[in-house]
């Protein structure tokens, strides 16, 4: 299958957000494949026989995704970005669910070595890194969405620049500094 357009994707989003319920069903084959890669490697770190599958985590987040009302489409890397935040959600949700509240107590595993390129070699549980992101995010909210949209959406630094309408330039300089910047605040943990 041929990757879609980025303009096509806007315009079944946008058909979307007018109403048109035909353009969901279009808009859902378009950008299943994409959503699942991203959930894959979000479960990519996880322990052997857990629970939650990458399809359940696409289709958790796209009924999360249907429930909002009104989304103001503003093109594909919109969507991917509000996509990638709300399966960090899912994932965090479901951790706290399952009374992981401890670190190394099952929780999900994410090597924010592999991810990040950082000099820690011991995996973060999700909901201490969620814990650092929310931090970061009351100390610096662009950063803290640069992750977000990097580590949690795999979106690449052009897509992350486009999503939040600053520079790749910006973004790189975002990305590195908050890099530093969670692995000092989840290592001091």
């Amino acid at each position: 299958m041929t990757t879609p357009s980025s303009n096509e994707v806007t315009e079944l989003l946008l058909a979307w957000n007018s109403g048109e319920d035909a353009a969901l069903e279009k808009l859902m084959p378009l950008v299943y494949d994409e959503l699942h890669r991203l959930a894959h490697g979000y479960l990519a770190g996880e322990r052997h026989g857990h629970v939650l599958q990458t399809t359940a985590l696409v289709n958790e987040a796209f009924v999360r995704l249907i429930e909002w009302q009104k989304i103001e489409w503003q093109g594909r890397a919109h969507f991917f970005a509000v996509s990638c935040q709300l399966m960090r959600r899912v994932l965090v949700d479901f951790a706290r669910s399952r009374n992981y509240q401890k670190r190394g107590g099952g929780a999900l595993q994410v090597s924010l070595h592999d991810v990040m390129a950082g000099s820690t070699e011991r995996p973060v549980d999700l909901i201490a890194l969620d814990d650092a992101l929310t931090a970061l995010a009351a100390t610096d909210e662009r950063s803290s969405r640069v992750v977000e949209l990097r580590f949690f959406g795999g979106l690449s630094i052009e897509e992350t620049a486009e999503a939040l309408k600053i520079s790749p330039e910006t973004v790189k300089r975002d990305w590195n500094w908050a890099k530093a910047w969670l692995l000092r605040e989840i290592s001091t943990e």
